[in-house]
């Protein structure tokens, strides 16, 4: 059997937008551009001073110098344009590519991921993701700086440069220390972020039962309860950065004056000029601003760790898709051998023979937990079991293509989500290229052309301007999946909020489509249980019972599943034998004798 998913690779070897390395370039290009400017400016300034005190004529050095000073604010200039570019297309690249990785992956892999984590990881992660290649750059160019400054003054008087070069290491130590002691702050800084995004939009989603149970205070709690551990967090962030800043403010300042005393004496002598003199002051100062790399080091950082959480949405296991197609004509039979499915340690599900044949309606039934949402997604391949193999047709769902599988494979849900277009765009959406016709039949199938017709444009009415009931909107949803299902339809809890009259329209609608097909229904009233035409009766994870309902009410516990007397639940089970449904047998792995 082929692995559940493959895990993306990390960075570029994702699907989705490069990132724009040419502004990443040009900030740095500009960036050195300007710091070599920097470093020629004090020589010249030295030499026209030195000019000056010579009674010479300094206008050809005096030009080279505003020229030096233009050109560097230019540079910066074009630096910011560049930065602003590049931290924009990095961050789109970022987001766009954790997005891709969330919507192709593993759909029961994202559970873990709170709507608040995913929400933080998509904005304000990116946003300091996107951020970190610029200041890289930039910081990039910051070094250029320094190292100029002391190649040019070791150039003017090779002691000051020594005395220079004696004191860097410290300043190297504090950036050390600084970007080391900042990381766990900045990751745990992230976490509590979306810790905190993740309560308000819970409470967002249940607004209205909060106002009825009159708990705003105590829900406004729960969601600020993190705000403490945030501001901890964030004070402890500004205390590094400061103490960096403070560290090296205090030991600039000491290298500048050991260095300017040390020229002094070198004036003193007459070793060094007063134009090398002020040169060296400048380079000094250059040099020692090595210090200054705190705040782009700061901000590498936060990108840094801020990239480790969109990654985890990159490379979150995605579907590994064959390259053929199923036979033509196929009724859509169903058989799933040797399946388990392991979540956390735990088997959730367990099914080996079970065959569904072709063109039959079965409901999928069980208590909450017995594994009925597995099942189906192991059908449809919403995920790939971690053992054994399920076939459509004769054929392994793994080894289809995508667009072989989605074209004879459809959903619907309980909570469907139908985007922000118009009522006609949400049903065509698919695999199929459908006609209005087509839209209608599948709008009148699910019971939904009666209100659609009532909207203010029909169905040419965009979905933000419906007010559209939890009921009404399940049934767009249901037309969706009818207007494109394929030879098996799974219908996931996809009618549960539908009153019975409107539901059993639908199952006979249903039923008289053109495109007949397999349809797996999970069921939780037994009056959807009645009109299939087989049931399959889950428990803890495992097939019971496959049979009509019919056979099966005859089983207390069986019945319990509906909320009818439950009896003793260790009485005989029902092995299926297959009454209007041939080809179709009992499971034998987990039914009770």
């Amino acid at each position: 059997m082929r692995s559940t998913g493959r895990a993306r690779a990390a960075g570029d070897a994702a699907d989705g937008p490069r990132p724009p390395r040419a502004a990443e370039l040009l900030v740095l290009l500009c960036s050195v551009g300007a710091a070599l400017a920097a470093v020629a400016q004090p020589l010249v300034l030295g030499a026209t001073l030195d000019l000056l005190l010579a009674g010479g004529a300094p206008a050809r050095w005096l030009l080279l110098s505003a020229g030096l000073l233009l050109g560097e604010l230019l540079l910066d200039s074009l630096t910011a344009l560049f930065t602003g570019r590049c931290t924009a297309g990095w961050t789109a690249a970022v987001r766009l590519r954790a997005l891709g990785g969330l919507l192709d992956c593993v759909p029961d892999r994202a559970r873990d991921l709170t709507p608040g984590d995913v929400g933080t990881r998509l904005t304000l992660n990116a946003a300091d993701a996107g951020a970190a290649p610029a200041a890289r750059a930039a910081l990039a160019a910051s070094l250029v700086t320094p190292v100029g400054a002391l190649v040019a003054l070791a150039f003017v008087d090779v002691w000051v440069a020594l005395c220079v070069l004696a004191g860097l290491p410290a300043l190297g130590l504090v950036l050390r220390t600084f970007a080391r002691d900042t990381g766990a702050s900045v990751a745990a800084y992230q976490r509590v972020q979306s810790e905190v995004a993740t309560r308000l939009l819970e409470a967002l989603d249940g607004a209205a039962t909060i106002a009825a149970a009159g708990t705003a205070g105590r829900e406004r709690a729960r969601v600020l309860a993190p705000l403490p551990e945030l501001a901890a967090l964030g004070r402890r962030m500004w205390a590094l950065h400061g103490r960096a800043l403070g560290r090296s403010g205090v030991l600039v300042p000491l290298l500048v004056l050991a260095a300017t005393g040390v020229g002094g004496l070198r004036l003193a002598s007459g070793a060094l000029s007063v134009g090398g003199l002020l040169a060296a002051a400048r380079y000094t100062q250059l040099a020692a601003g090595v210090g200054g790399a705190a705040s782009l080091l700061g901000a590498i950082v936060r990108g840094r760790e801020a990239r480790a959480r969109t990654l985890a949405l990159e490379r979150l296991p995605a579907l590994v898709h064959g390259t053929r197609a199923l036979p033509p004509g196929g009724p859509g039979a169903l058989e799933l051998r040797g399946v388990r499915v392991v979540r956390g340690g735990r088997e959730v599900l367990r099914a080996d023979g079970l065959r569904i044949p072709g063109g039959a309606t079965v409901a999928v039934v069980g208590r909450g937990g017995a594994g009925k949402s597995v099942l189906v997604a192991v059908a449809g391949r919403l995920t790939d079991p971690d053992e054994g193999e399920v076939l459509l047709d004769g054929v392994p769902l793994d080894t289809l293509s995508r667009e072989a599988l989605r074209a004879e494979v459809a959903f619907a849900f309980e909570r469907p989500v139908l985007g922000e277009g118009t009522v006609a765009e949400a049903v065509a959406a698919g695999p199929r290229s459908l006609s209005p016709d087509q839209v209608r039949a599948a709008l009148t199938a699910a019971g939904a052309d009666g209100f659609v017709r009532r909207l203010p444009h029909g169905d040419g009415t965009p979905l933000p301007a419906a007010p559209l009931s939890g009921g009404e909107h399940q049934r767009l949803g249901l037309a969706r999946a009818f207007a494109h299902a394929g030879r098996l339809l799974i219908m996931d809890d996809a009618t549960s909020s539908l009153d019975t009259a409107t539901e059993h329209e639908v199952d006979r609608a249903l039923r008289g489509s053109p495109r007949p097909g397999t349809r797996l229904v999970v069921a939780h009233r037994p009056s959807v249980a009645g009109r299939a035409d087989l049931v399959v009766w889950l428990e803890d994870g495992r097939v019971r019972a496959v049979g009509t309902h019919r056979e099966l009410w005859g089983v207390p516990g069986y019945r319990a599943v509906f909320g009818g007397d439950g009896g003793g639940s260790g009485e005989a089970g029902v092995r299926a034998r297959g009454a209007g449904a041939p080809g179709l047998r009992g499971a034998a792995e987990g039914a009770r004798p």
